[in-house]
């Protein structure tokens, strides 16, 4: 507070295995850090693309925490660190659990984080803004620019939705506060897209 830069938020998952930031805010000051370190510090960071990358290594530095990006999106990366992990392929598992998966979008590399154990039991996406949840939380959005309001390619949006359709969850927490889908995140990931597709086709 107060809201600054592009003003996401992040999540700490809390796990028997360690504890695991998802997106970090720009602004690590020190009684974020002794609040952190009161929760059982960090052991994992992941980002899910890089106009959330930030201060990460800062993140990683203070809490001696590994930083997992897809390599896919190496070249937004601006400074070395010991502690970065550039990960390939479709998903990465950094926990029991808790998984990244590459669902690409506005970067190749975009990743959201799925966590089994959230919602007791039913599952939780942790989107950024691949998915972007929507006024109402009944729909979520795919864009190659938000500020500009462009659209992804219709292919994209396909994979996409092919990319989180075998996940089990039930919420779907986004980028920003008060952006929460509660119930029946993947049928509104699937309406979403099949809607969103049909009109970058052309039927109304």
């Amino acid at each position: 507070m107060p809201a600054f830069a592009i003003n996401q938020r992040a999540f700490l998952l809390v796990t028997p295995h360690g504890n695991i930031l998802w997106d970090c805010i720009a602004l690590l000051d020190a009684a974020t850090e002794a609040l952190v370190h009161g929760l059982g510090g960090i052991r994992a960071i992941a980002i899910s693309h890089p106009h959330y990358y930030t201060t990460m290594q800062d993140w990683a530095a203070a809490f001696g925490a590994t930083l997992h990006l897809h390599a896919a999106d190496r070249d937004w990366i601006m400074r070395p660190s010991p502690a970065l992990r550039l990960w390939e392929g479709e998903t990465l598992e950094l926990a029991p659990g808790a998984t990244l998966i590459r669902a690409g979008g506005h970067f190749p590399g975009g990743t959201v984080l799925h966590w089994a154990q959230a919602a007791e039991g039913a599952g939780a996406l942790l989107a950024g803004d691949i998915v972007q949840v929507a006024p109402g939380a009944r729909r979520v959005s795919f864009q190659w620019s938000y500020p500009n309001m462009l659209p992804l390619p219709a292919d994209a949006v396909r994979r996409i939705a092919a990319t989180l359709a075998p996940w089990r969850y039930e919420r779907i927490y986004g980028a920003f506060a008060g952006q929460e889908v509660l119930r029946d995140g993947p049928g509104i990931v699937a309406r979403s897209a099949a809607r969103y597709v049909e009109l970058l086709d052309g039927r109304m």
